[in-house]
């Protein structure tokens, strides 16, 4: 591998691992419950279908006929007792009501104390994506410090990528603060 496709493997690579660490932030806001009724806070659990563990997102639809209703219609009706009891094992604080056709999901108010403890959580999952960001960072480094002799590159090649990759980090940390900013306000928010 030229110097060149080295360094720009270095790049490339390192870009995509913060994309996948900042998509993996967003998906973690996603999961943490504001006010309003989301797909995204139960799609994701795992429940005893016929003896094996399958995803929610995969035994039904979902819909929110209103902001604070969440309305899941499974493909298989006979999987409804098995949905619902996976909602109430999850501890999300909801109580499902099983029609016999849908299971619906009434999302409480929130209480300023419960928010206060949402808007902590966010931000360890915000301080988490900065953290793996960062490893990205050092990761990219210790592969030039590596590839400094097997690819020839001089002292100036390096500090050179190093300061792309440290505009990089700054601008992933600063989407993921946007991403908090963004979604304190939502859970704040009446």
């Amino acid at each position: 591998m030229e110097k060149d496709e080295f360094l720009e493997y270095v790049l490339e690579d390192s870009k995509e691992r913060m994309v996948k660490a900042l998509d993996h932030v967003k998906s973690e806001f996603a999961a943490v419950r504001t006010g309003r009724a989301s797909s995204s806070l139960v799609e994701g659990l795992m429940v005893d279908y016929y003896g094996s563990e399958t995803p929610l997102k995969q035994l039904a639809n979902f819909s929110v006929p209103e902001p604070r209703t969440l309305v899941v219609s499974p493909f298989d009706k006979g999987a409804m007792a098995a949905i619902e009891k996976a909602i109430q094992n999850a501890d999300l604080g909801l109580n499902p009501s099983n029609d016999g056709q849908v299971i619906r999901l009434n999302f409480p108010s929130l209480t300023e104390e419960r928010r206060k403890s949402f808007v902590k959580v966010v931000k360890t999952k915000a301080e988490d994506g900065k953290v793996a960001v960062r490893g990205v960072r050092r990761h990219a480094r210790q592969e030039l410090e590596g590839g400094e002799k097997e690819h020839g590159l001089s002292k100036d090649d390096i500090e050179r990528i190093e300061k792309v990759l440290d505009k990089m980090t700054q601008d992933e940390v600063a989407m993921i603060d946007q991403l908090l900013a963004h979604k304190e306000q939502e859970l704040l928010e009446v």
